[in-house]
């Protein structure tokens, strides 16, 4: 009678890899939501609906009836805060519980869990500045960080572990990585047109004294350059029969358009706060587009087999 040698019995876990993906999604979607609701926090006048930080008033940590719809606009905000963070723990402890480990998901999704305080502080110094513009700008790059990197993270979830091999030339990844640099820098400049307009979130809040229009022709020309390089990406592309990386680029340019087109109306039409709201969520858009066509450029592989056992170690032990 043959004893056949017990093997190693895997583990069921409850984590798997498409939960992963959908808290990363998750995790998108709501500090998205975040930049949105922000934005109207300062189109409806609300930045100063909450006077103080971290309590909504000095003796309350929640608004009160006499602070009105603005005191309720801005306290909403922070609530969201709350669940943008809750979601990126619950993101944190899966990847924790997610068997076999896998290489970079714990260290970004620590980071998106963490950029969620820090915004929470940029947030509460804006308050406490009585809404700098500069600092109310760095807040809203702050909020483009995680977001890049909860994309990052979801991404990485569905790349195996092996190593990352061009799918284009060298000289078409450097052009998207300057693509990248210059949809950053319209974001950056996109803060300043902003800060030196009408939407300052409160009534008394300072502008940062650029005059608008010039800064605003410095975005346009920026969005101009960042359109011409992504145009150039799709036919550089297809040139190298890249197809993935075309349509990456292809739906970038298509975000960019729409994109272009709001700012175009929003600011022939004196910045009505629906438009900016809409500026505000385009933004993020361009963000992630510009990121697919980066990460399009190259793929992950998956890791080489390890050595199967020999002849004499297969062989089943025996009565």
């Amino acid at each position: 009678m043959r004893r056949i040698r017990s093997v190693k019995r895997s583990v069921r876990f409850p984590v798997s890899t498409a939960l992963l993906r959908r808290l990363a999604y998750a995790s998108i979607v709501a500090n998205v939501a975040i930049v949105v609701t922000g934005g109207a926090v300062r189109l409806t006048a609300s930045g100063l609906g909450c006077p103080t930080w971290p309590r909504c008033t000095d003796e309350s940590y929640h608004t009160t009836a006499e602070m009105g719809v603005h005191g309720v606009i801005e306290f909403g905000n922070r609530l969201l805060t709350f669940a943008v963070g809750l979601i990126a723990l619950a993101t944190v402890l899966a990847v924790l519980a997610y068997r076999p480990r896998r290489k970079g998901l714990l260290g970004l999704a620590v980071a998106v869990f963490l950029g969620i305080p820090a915004q929470a502080v940029i947030g509460g110094i804006t308050v406490l500045t009585n809404l700098n513009p500069w600092v109310v700008g760095l807040h809203f790059l702050a909020s483009m960080a995680v977001i890049a990197a909860a994309y990052a993270l979801w991404r990485r979830i569905k790349d195996p572990d092996g190593p990352a091999v061009a799918v284009v030339p060298g000289p078409l990844r450097t052009l998207a990585a300057l693509t990248m640099v210059v949809s950053v820098a319209v974001l950056v400049v996109g803060t300043w047109v902003t800060g030196s307009g009408p939407h300052a979130g409160d009534g008394g809040a300072a502008r940062n004294g650029l005059d608008p229009e010039q800064i605003s022709q410095v975005h346009a020309d920026a969005v101009f350059l960042l359109l011409g390089l992504s145009v150039a990406l799709i036919f550089a592309f297809r040139a190298v029969g890249a197809a993935g990386p075309a349509r990456a680029a292809t739906v970038l340019v298509a975000v960019e358009l729409g994109q272009g087109v709001i700012g175009f109306v929003q600011y022939f039409t004196d910045l009505p706060a629906l438009l900016v709201g809409a500026h505000m969520l385009g933004s993020c858009l361009v963000l992630l587009a510009t990121l697919s066509v980066l990460w399009s450029t190259r793929e992950r592989r998956s890791a080489p087999v390890p050595a199967t056992a020999s002849a004499e170690e297969r062989v089943p032990a025996t009565a």
